[in-house]
């Protein structure tokens, strides 16, 4: 396995035996730099995603007059308070992180300041409406390109006011957009969302002491925020489940594997990958491991190879669908036929991830194709290698390194492989301990 500037070389073929940490959740790492600049006090964070997408949430915070120390896997410390944050001196670049502008919007849109948000190529072609409409309803003032409010942005903040919203979209980033905008409001604010998404948000501000309720409510999630002063706290940041989810997937399809993920987030919201799974028949274990600083819903869980079956699998259940190409990795090395169903909303990520799985499924010798908003992948049981073009998005280059190491013994290249370090920068290296260690195995 060579990782290079632009293309990776997998080698399959070995078991991979062994326990890692994955990256600290990316989703919790943003909201814990938000939230800690949000609050009044000190606020200490361990376990940070040492990927870009955080670096960025970082520097438009310290942009922002931000008080926090250097992001880290290791301690993160805070100052924070709603009163703390200025108006940057130059655009605030997001890089190729979606979160990170849909958040940030939120937290500057009860700013008394304007703040224009921008972003790489990718990131500009990504639509802002959705959190657009909202903060215009409370009163916040949002300009972008075209209809779909595409970036750069240019937010001009001040008093805000609660509303009442029902988001049109399955999407935990216009939920958290709203949430932000909210707690300096004039009156409650109440989000209702057709589908449960990621509760990251929600958590974090509930250690911080604000004043916020969840029921359903005739199957429909509602959460109520009324306006707090936050205040400090501590969180240690699970591992990221949509990380752990490529070597779940790899522990599964490589002959003779094993692997353990320690203290992986297996909440509400953001285990679907794992229960999909379950129904295909993978071999995975859960051990609760939690500790004083934790989010409750974190385990150890344990992967082995095994013979898989196909399924259906609803997009709600895999909210974000960022595990939808692994997933179909797994399908394409299962008997039988397996369904995604409704996961159009792929074509709007940071490439157009459905078009992206059918290739890479059809270049591992699989079949798949498009019905709608479905995808169908014909499971081929055993994949042959190939070369693929990851089209500078992270979670593809990293499915294709999963199918590369199903496929073994041939090489599979991998282009575009520099993207990896959006999310998860020692990917290669957790890969060569792992199948270093597959080496010894019987």
């Amino acid at each position: 396995m060579t990782p290079g500037d632009a293309v990776f070389t997998v080698e399959g073929g070995r078991p991979l035996v062994g326990r890692l940490r994955v990256p600290g959740d990316k989703s919790l790492s943003h909201r814990a730099l938000l939230l800690g600049a949000l609050a009044r006090g000190e606020s200490r964070v361990r376990g940070l995603s040492d990927g870009d997408d955080v670096a960025h949430t970082g520097a438009a915070l310290r942009a922002l007059g931000a008080r926090l120390g250097d992001i880290s896997p290791g301690e993160t410390v805070l100052f924070g308070g709603p009163d703390s944050l200025r108006a940057a001196r130059e655009p605030l670049d997001m890089g190729n992180s979606g979160t990170t502008m849909r958040l940030l919007a939120g937290v500057v849109a009860g700013c008394s300041f304007t703040s224009r948000l921008t972003g790489d190529a990718s990131l500009s072609t990504r639509p802002m409406d959705r959190v657009a409409v909202p903060l215009r309803l409370m009163g916040a003032a949002v300009e972008g390109r075209g209809a779909s409010c595409l970036p750069p942005l240019t937010i001009r903040g001040g008093p805000l006011r609660g509303i009442d919203y029902t988001t049109p979209m399955a999407s935990a980033q216009v939920k958290s957009c709203v949430l932000l905008a909210a707690l300096g409001a004039e009156g409650d604010t109440v989000v209702r969302e057709p589908v449960l998404t990621r509760r990251h948000t929600e958590e974090i501000l509930a250690r911080c002491g604000a004043l916020l309720s969840e029921q359903d409510e005739d199957g429909v999630h509602v959460v109520r925020l009324t306006p707090t002063e936050l205040h400090g706290f501590e969180l240690d940041v699970p591992g990221d489940p949509s990380q752990a989810a490529f070597w779940v997937v790899a522990a599964c399809v490589v002959p003779g594997s094993e692997v353990t993920l320690e203290r992986v987030y297996v909440g509400r919201g953001r285990r679907g990958y794992l229960d999909a799974l379950t129904r295909m028949g993978a071999d995975i274990d859960e051990v609760p491991s939690t500790g004083p600083a934790d989010l409750a819903a974190t385990a150890d869980v344990v992967a082995r190879f095994g013979p898989l079956q196909g399924t259906d699998v609803m997009a709600s259940e895999i909210t974000g669908l960022d595990e939808v190409p692994v997933l179909a990795v797994a399908a394409a090395c299962a008997s039988g036929d397996t369904v995604f169903r409704s996961v159009g909303e792929l074509r709007l990520k940071e490439s157009d991830r459905l078009a992206g799985v059918v290739d890479l499924v059809r270049v591992f010798g699989a079949r798949a194709e498009v019905d709608g908003d479905d995808l169908l992948v014909q499971g081929a049981g055993r994949l042959t290698a190939g070369a693929v073009d990851a089209r500078g998005d992270h979670r593809m280059a990293m499915a294709a390194a999963v199918a590369g190491l199903a496929a073994g013994p041939e090489p599979t290249r991998i282009a575009g492989w520099a993207a990896v370090a959006t999310s998860y920068p020692r990917f290669a290296a957790d890969l060569g301990r792992l199948s270093r260690a597959g080496r010894g195995s019987p």
